[in-house]
Formats: C-alpha cells, sequence, structure tokens
C-alpha cells in the first residue's frame, strides 16, 4: 500500500519540520542526519533480527536505548548539541508521535483498491513488518480503516518478526482463518515465497519491479488491477 522509498523522504521532511523549532539547525540538516543515522539503524537490526532467528518478536526500534542513540546521533550529525540522555528519550518519542500521523505515502491506486475490494465483499486484513500501532496511523491518514479487521497484525500480534512462513502460519491460526482461504498481496518476492510455504494463495503486485515471483498465483501491475481480476 505505501511508497517505502517516498515514506522515508516524507520521514526526513517531517523530522526536521520537528526538530528544527526546538533545537535549531535547518531542517534539512536534519533530514539528512536522520538518513544516515537510520541507515546505521537499520543495519543493526538486520543483524539483531538474523540473531533472533524466526522464532520471537522484539520491538527493535521502541527499545530505550535505540531511539536514545537515534536522537543523539542525529544531533550529532546534525551539529548539534547533544542533549543528556532523558533528554534524548523524550524528544526521540515526540519526534515519533508528531511524524507518524502526518507520513502518506501511499501508493495513489491503494485507498482506491480497498474501498472497492471491501464494497466487493472481501475481507481485509493486514500482514505487514510494521507493529500494529504503526498501521493504524498508515490506514488512518489514507481514511480506509473502517475497511479492515479489528486487529491490524504485525509482528507485535503474532509474537515472531515477517521473516519466514510461521509469521503467516500465526496470523492464520489468530484470525480463524483456514491459509488455503487467504489470498496474501505483497510486493516483496519474499514475503510471496513465505505465504505460499504457509499454504495461502498468493498476489505478487509489481509495479516496477521486473522480474515476478515464481511461488505467485497472480502478477499484477497495481492494487486496482487486482480488483479487475478478482472481478473478473
Amino acid at each position: 500500500m505505501n511508497d517505502n522509498a517516498r515514506r522515508a523522504t516524507e520521514w526526513e521532511r517531517l523530522v526536521g519540520e520537528f526538530l528544527s523549532p526546538l533545537l535549531g539547525g535547518e531542517p534539512s540538516a536534519w533530514g539528512e542526519a536522520n538518513r544516515v543515522v537510520f541507515e546505521r539503524q537499520w543495519a543493526r537490526f538486520e543483524a539483531w533480527s538474523a540473531a533472533r532467528g524466526e522464532d520471537g518478536y522484539g520491538d527493535f526500534f521502541a527499545q530505550h536505548s535505540e531511539r536514545v542513540r537515534w536522537l543523539r546521533e542525529t544531533c550529532e550529525l546534525a551539529g548539534i548539541e547533544l542533549p543528556d540522555e532523558d533528554a534524548s528519550y523524550r524528544l526521540a518519542c515526540e519526534t515519533e508521535a508528531y511524524v507518524m500521523p502526518r507520513v502518506r505515502a501511499d501508493f495513489p491506486d491503494a485507498a482506491e483498491a480497498i474501498r472497492s475490494l471491501r464494497a466487493a465483499g472481501h475481507r481485509l486484513g493486514t500482514a505487514s513488518g510494521h507493529p500494529s500501532s504503526d498501521l493504524e496511523g498508515v490506514l488512518a491518514i489514507m481514511d480506509v480503516r473502517e475497511h479492515f479487521s479489528d486487529r491490524l497484525y504485525g509482528p507485535d500480534l503474532v509474537r515472531v518478526l515477517k521473516n519466514g512462513p510461521e509469521y503467516y502460519r500465526r496470523i492464520f491460526a489468530d484470525a480463524g482463518v483456514e491459509a488455503r482461504d487467504a489470498l496474501v498481496v505483497d510486493d516483496s518476492r519474499f514475503a510471496i515465497a513465505w505465504a505460499a510455504q504457509a499454504g495461502a494463495m498468493t498476489v505478487h503486485v509489481l509495479r516496477q519491479q521486473p522480474t515476478p515471483s515464481a511461488d505467485a498465483n497472480l502478477v499484477v501491475g497495481d492494487l486496482l488491477e487486482l480488483v479487475e481480476a478478482l472481478e473478473a
């Protein structure tokens, strides 16, 4: 539903918009610092995730130490005096609370496709790598929250990272859905493979990617094409 490249750009802009009036410095400098620091943080997350394996979940980005480190490293790169640890943690939390409800990075077809799928009687859910609290904000800003099930599935609800078929098995079990009755839609070939291994039917949304997944039951260019395919 979301363009991750545009989402990253929006994060950088909004971080600068929030922190510049509070701590000084140019908004663009904050945005660039955030980009560099997040790349470091993501590398740590990937190593952390690999060490945990498929079994187990913890919200890496919500850890006190990670939030403090993110704010202090961002300040350092932006050339701003470093706040103490308590202030760093508080500001990191406040920055996230400011940014999350304001990020708008959904693909132009996403909201229309969601409304059409729900109007056609399909039960809609999520299977995201982001925690459920993030998904609440994403769907609210798209004005489509009411079209989804009450539980917005991210790793926090099933206590396992989105890095293998077990993630989907736990979602299906929690939702009371037989895997064979589920249609998983994703733009990641890895996610398509994991969902297929869990027994679901799959749709690979290619958009501008060149190679469709061999595990996909259906390949479409965008979500509106999926609507048309299901109607047919």
